[in-house]
């Protein structure tokens, strides 16, 4: 499998639960900051015509876009990893009500701030409503190693990568202790390491 990624971006998610799930992936980058080329010159465009990471390229040459779409295949490939709950239990549906929180509420609430053309007052504006979702986290997480209780999933992957954004946005996490300990904590987990030192994020 080939997974079409660039450092730091939402395509770190998938990345982290391919090594979790110890499966084997091939990473493709993308250079997304000029001109979404990949280092043979390719467009990535032909790839994924959404022009976005992550892709997740099958080896029988099928492809799967969308990130809690590709984390779910990958930890379906590796049940007994525990990375997502049985298909069909109430379980499996409240890992996809995380994962569809994660991508609606904050995933998407940050993409200003990465929009060079948006102005100071829509960055303030999400700003204002990352502060009412974190709030809302912090209270959901508290007492909690992870968003599944003690089991680390797929959407503790995706909720790890994009609070990760807020060292770039000038949002300080100091502000919800149980949010900096939670990133700490799934930081500190050894494949989670490893993915993070391949996209050169830490050294």
């Amino acid at each position: 499998m080939k997974l079409y990624y660039f450092p730091g971006a939402c395509s770190l998610s998938p990345h982290i639960v391919a090594r979790e799930a110890g499966l084997p992936i091939d990473l493709v980058k993308v250079d997304i900051k000029h001109g979404n080329k990949l280092a043979d010159g390719t467009d990535f465009n032909t790839i994924n015509s959404k022009g976005y990471v992550p892709v997740l390229e099958l080896d029988d040459g099928q492809r799967l876009t969308e990130g809690p779409a590709i984390v779910q295949y990958l930890a379906d490939r590796k049940p007994e990893s525990g990375l997502a709950p049985p298909a069909g239990s109430m379980a499996r549906y409240r890992l996809q009500e995380w994962l569809n929180f994660i991508t609606s509420e904050i995933h998407k609430t940050f993409s200003p701030m990465f929009n060079p053309t948006s102005s100071e007052d829509s960055k303030q504006e999400a700003r204002e409503a990352l502060t009412r979702r974190f709030d809302w986290l912090s209270e959901q997480l508290a007492g909690k190693s992870y968003l599944m209780d003690e089991q680390f999933t797929v959407a503790d992957a995706y909720l790890f990568t994009v609070l990760n954004w807020s060292r770039w946005t000038d949002i300080d996490l100091g502000r919800w202790p149980v949010l900096q300990d939670y990133v700490a904590r799934v930081a500190a987990r050894p494949k989670v390491l490893e993915a993070m030192k391949t996209e050169r994020l830490v050294k």
